[in-house]
């Protein structure tokens, strides 16, 4: 009898696991199984402390005017935005090289479903990593600054959160262009372009047209959102619906070759 109706009961609720949250739990695993999380987090916090170090000091060389301590950190996204890159775009392109993804596919056959779960995984720990880059930013910028920045802990905070979504964001936009492009390569060189390339050829050829254009590429609306210091010609929060839709586009890309190509 106690038999019977252990069967009735795991025919009722079904397996343990699966689902989606089986599927963010599979990839939780794997991402934690391989030293390249560890090693891009470990380079961004090296990157994090070199960068806002100098960038403090060059401030009190110059003289420049008393600022947010939070615009050193923020200011070291433009460099250390790679190593989320490189992170979340290890976690699909590695398993298209190795050939590993045909039993991700069909452990999870909801094509859509393992794509979602990566960018979740990768943007939380893409959020985390974020929001340490700048509470270690602005306690190693404190002392070069040297009078030169001022904390207050409200925009501080607001600052911390920002860094951590928006480095949260590109993750998911990496994820989605993984998908689409499947080679490290391919993707490195295109998020390289969007967030890097783009705007510097924007600001050195100048005009108000490409001066328009770099202000709404995502690497610069993000800036915008998280120094929020009234210099963008939008709200902050415009600013950052405009990295939400260039991430919902890269997620949308991925999503359509990853259906047309593996459905």
């Amino acid at each position: 009898m106690s038999d019977t109706s252990d069967t009735s009961a795991t025919t009722r609720t079904g397996p343990a696991g699966g689902g989606f949250a089986g599927a963010v739990g599979a990839e939780w695993t794997k991402l934690w199984s391989v030293r390249a999380p560890y090693a891009c987090l470990l380079a961004g916090v090296l990157l994090t402390g070199v960068f806002t170090f100098y960038y403090g000091a060059i401030a009190h060389i110059n003289d420049e005017p008393v600022q947010a301590l939070g615009n050193a950190p923020v200011s070291s996204v433009a460099l250390g935005q790679f190593v989320i890159v490189v992170l979340a775009m290890s976690t699909v392109t590695a398993e298209y090289s190795t050939g590993s993804v045909r039993t991700s596919l069909q452990w999870v056959p909801v094509r859509h479903r393992i794509q979602l779960a990566k960018a979740v995984v990768t943007a939380a720990v893409a959020f985390a990593a974020g929001a340490l880059f700048a509470v270690l930013g602005m306690a190693v910028a404190w002392t070069p600054f040297r009078g030169h920045a001022v904390f207050d802990p409200a925009e501080a905070a607001s600052q911390v959160l920002a860094m951590g979504l928006y480095l949260a964001l590109t993750a998911v936009l990496t994820v989605g262009l993984s998908f689409a492009l499947r080679t490290a390569a391919g993707t490195l060189s295109a998020v390289f372009v969007l967030i890097s390339v783009l705007p510097s050829m924007c600001t050195a050829l100048g005009g108000p047209v490409l001066l328009t254009v770099y202000d709404y590429l995502p690497q610069s609306a993000g800036a915008h959102f998280m120094r929020a210091d009234g210099d963008a010609p939008y709200p902050t929060a415009v600013g950052l619906l405009i990295v939400v839709a260039w991430t919902a586009a890269g997620h949308l890309a991925g999503r359509a070759v990853l259906r047309r190509r593996d459905g």
